[in-house]
């Protein structure tokens, strides 16, 4: 399942640098605006402490994380709707992104040059959002000329969708994004043709100083996250310094750092559940003598579907799923104990898989 989440910034907040360490991709980072122009791609693992275990419980030949996508798309500066800067280039990679995590600098640093000549974290947040607003209202308003003309002919479908349209539209004038319109399922389908930039879902990434990490922040982080509230929107608080550094240790040495640091998790994991959580994902497991391996679903997929994301054979050709629980085959000890407690499972086509399942599926092709 390919998802990905573009992140996005205004230059020299942190976002290559932050990309840079939790992809460990090698995206070019410096300090002058347009350094990233075309966007940066990076797959990482997805951690999870489940897969391990499964791993001890299972000794197979080999273990494979899921993994998730990051790209890093070119800073972002006012009038970008209108061509300025890369204009229309980072326009055309955020629409190919499922969500947008957006860096927001919350840290003072003379030596590194913010392009309007202060650090102001909610008029970085509003510069950004204008743009991705403009640019819709541009795509909107074409849609309408064109649906205009068959709706005065009675035309029922261009009629609806012209009043859709129109709610969107009122929107953007008071300078709100489409993800802020209440639309019914069906709306909410035909507006998805429209790729609007607005209407993927945000988190946003403050980013701090080192020795602000701690502290959960500053105030800059107190005013990200009293906006964001208003968009019902996650906030998560990192140190693209500290990735940095996170970056180059693996094992035990990383788990010291972060010790030492006095956090729990890197921003990596942070950033990783938060974009989770924004698409509605979750993992399912397979696990075998030659591989475990972990998958990544979004909520609400069927059996049939989830088998799918393995091969499509898988699905076209579904039996049934055999499932147990994670946490009730760790306390089994072993898929041969869950078996004999009653714990394994046999579930048909309507089965909606769980975050956490195993499943061995059936088929025939």
């Amino acid at each position: 399942m390919a998802l990905t989440t573009g992140i996005v910034g205004l230059p020299n907040v942190g976002k290559s640098t932050l990309f840079n360490a939790i992809t460990q991709a090698g995206a070019e980072s410096a300090n002058y605006p347009f350094c990233t122009i075309d966007p940066n791609v990076g797959i990482v693992d997805v951690p999870d402490s489940r897969l391990q275990k499964l791993t001890e419980l299972v000794n197979p030949k080999k273990t494979i994380p899921t993994h998730f996508e990051f790209t890093d798309i070119a800073g972002i500066v006012k009038g970008a709707s209108k061509g300025e800067g890369l204009g229309n280039q980072f326009l055309s990679h955020i629409r190919q992104v499922d969500a947008i995590s957006h860096v927001v600098r919350c840290f003072e640093d003379e030596n590194i040059t913010h392009v309007s000549g202060k650090v102001d974290p909610i008029d970085d947040i509003e510069t950004i959002n204008l743009e991705l607003i403009f640019a819709d209202m541009d795509t909107i308003e074409k849609r309408m000329t064109r649906v205009e003309k068959l709706a005065r002919q009675k035309d029922k479908d261009a009629s609806y969708e012209y009043e859709i349209l129109s709610k969107l539209k009122a929107a953007f004038e008071a300078e709100k994004p489409a993800r802020s319109v209440e639309l019914e399922k069906e709306e909410k389908k035909l507006v998805q043709g429209l790729h609007l930039l607005t209407m993927k879902p945000v988190l946003y990434v403050a980013n701090v100083a080192e020795d602000e990490l701690l502290e959960g922040g500053n105030e800059l982080v107190d005013r990200v996250r009293e906006f964001a509230a208003n968009e019902n929107a996650e906030v998560i608080v990192i140190s693209a310094k500290v990735e940095s550094e996170i970056a180059e240790l693996e094992g035990e040495e990383k788990q010291a750092f972060l010790e030492e640091l006095g956090i729990e998790e890197s921003g990596l994991d942070q950033l990783i559940r938060a974009a989770y959580n924004l698409l509605g994902l979750a993992t399912y497991f397979t696990a075998g003598e030659q591989e475990v391996r972990a998958w990544t679903f979004r909520h609400g997929t069927k059996a049939p579907q989830a088998a799918g994301i393995i091969h499509t054979d898988f699905e076209r050709g579904f039996i049934r799923a055999e499932v147990v629980s994670y946490d009730d085959l760790v306390s089994a000890g072993s898929m041969g104990s869950a078996r004999d407690n009653g714990k394994v499972r046999l579930e048909g086509k309507e089965y909606i898989v769980k975050d956490g399942d195993v499943i061995h599926f059936r088929f025939n092709v």
